[in-house]
């Protein structure tokens, strides 16, 4: 596969996993987008729909790693970005193989607790906003050569990501403390992975259209 294609991957993987988890939670009968995280729709009905999604995401993020580290070649973040983006991959597929555990009153009548495959889909959680903010701030040193808004706007996406995700965490934590019901922990969840997926979109389409415009190969030195 061509170094083209498998950054198109990553323009597809943009799209697709925010798209069909919006459109999926907005049209599931029960489920909030407001109140119930992303990964509760790889439970309850239409349970299918979700584990494909993220294992088809997971495969295409993948090889947008590997086109992107052969579009960088070599210099910094040509290693770390690429590895980052991968570490997410992983998570997104164990995330869509190992099911979370009900909660929040999704699915409907599901008696809610903490199992061992729960903590296994949170740890994936975990390596998905890792890498999905990691690599923006990795990418952000390379890429900033092309123009200080590519630095702005990666490590804002970065920023955005984990401040998202950790809010979601609160909200999560508010809501079953009965402090604050319903609390956006859904919402929030969602906005950590569009801000994720939306710099992965905009890093691939850049390479896409303007290769000669991104500082794709590490500068030499003049004598």
């Amino acid at each position: 596969m061509s170094i083209t294609w498998m950054l198109r991957c990553g323009v597809a993987a943009g799209v697709l996993v925010p798209v069909v988890l919006w459109a999926d939670g907005a049209t599931r009968p029960g489920y909030s987008l407001w109140h119930h995280g992303a990964s509760q729709l790889g439970t309850g009905e239409r349970a299918w729909l979700q584990t494909a999604n993220f294992l088809l995401g997971a495969l295409l993020l993948g090889l947008f790693a590997i086109g992107l580290r052969r579009a960088l070649h070599a210099g910094r973040g040509a290693t770390w970005g690429p590895v980052l983006i991968a570490t997410a991959a992983v998570g997104l597929a164990v995330a869509g193989l190992v099911p979370t555990d009900p909660a929040l009153g999704y699915p409907p009548g599901q008696p809610e607790g903490i199992t061992a495959a729960g903590g296994v889909h949170q740890a994936a959680g975990l390596a998905l906003f890792t890498g999905l903010s990691g690599a923006a701030f990795v990418l952000a040193r390379r890429l900033g050569a092309a123009g200080r808004a590519w630095a702005r706007y990666l490590r804002a996406s970065g920023s955005l990501v984990i401040i998202f995700a950790f809010a979601a965490g609160i909200a999560y934590r508010l809501d079953t403390l009965g402090i604050w019901r319903p609390a956006p922990a859904g919402l929030l969840e969602h906005l950590a992975l569009l801000a994720g997926f939306c710099w992965i979109i905009a890093v691939a389409t850049g390479l896409l259209r303007h290769p000669a415009d991104m500082p794709t190969e590490p500068a030499k030195s003049g004598v």
